[in-house]
């Protein structure tokens, strides 16, 4: 099984970052592939993707930690495809997101790319999604 991993400095306080990640219905917004993820009980969530050209249902599991600012979650399969990301404090107004995939698939530099490529996307969403939400409350915008 090969494992993949990245992390990078987020200009945002560890909490929005996290609270950002922590809503499974916000993955789309980052992961190119998944069409929908939707709580459907417990750690359960139904996700869609489009994948190599075909399009995929499946039932995954997403565990969020608060206290201790961690994701994991994973899908079942052949390609045994699982994760953890978590968020760190950095002081200032700044966190670190650090990501790890696991998987059975073939194509690292593929993997590694398509992780390092959410994760840009990721920071620039959660950035501009939690920025939007304190300007429309009135509090802590900068």
């Amino acid at each position: 099984m090969a494992s993949y991993t990245h992390q990078v400095e987020v200009d945002l306080p560890s909490g929005r970052l996290f609270d950002f990640l922590a809503d499974p219905r916000t993955l789309p917004q980052y992961m190119p592939k998944l069409t929908e993820v939707e709580p459907v009980g417990g750690d359960r969530v139904h996700v869609e993707a489009d994948v190599g050209g075909k399009h995929i249902t499946t039932e995954g599991w997403l565990r969020v930690d608060r206290d201790r600012h961690t994701l994991s979650w994973g899908t079942p399969g052949e390609d045994d495809y699982h994760g953890e990301l978590t968020v760190s404090d950095h002081g200032a107004g700044r966190s670190e997101i650090a990501i790890t995939l696991h998987t059975e698939r073939a194509g690292g530099p593929d993997v590694q790319r398509g992780l390092e490529e959410a994760v840009a996307v990721l920071t620039h969403r959660a950035t501009a999604e939690t920025d939007t939400q304190a300007a429309e409350r009135g509090n802590d915008w900068f």
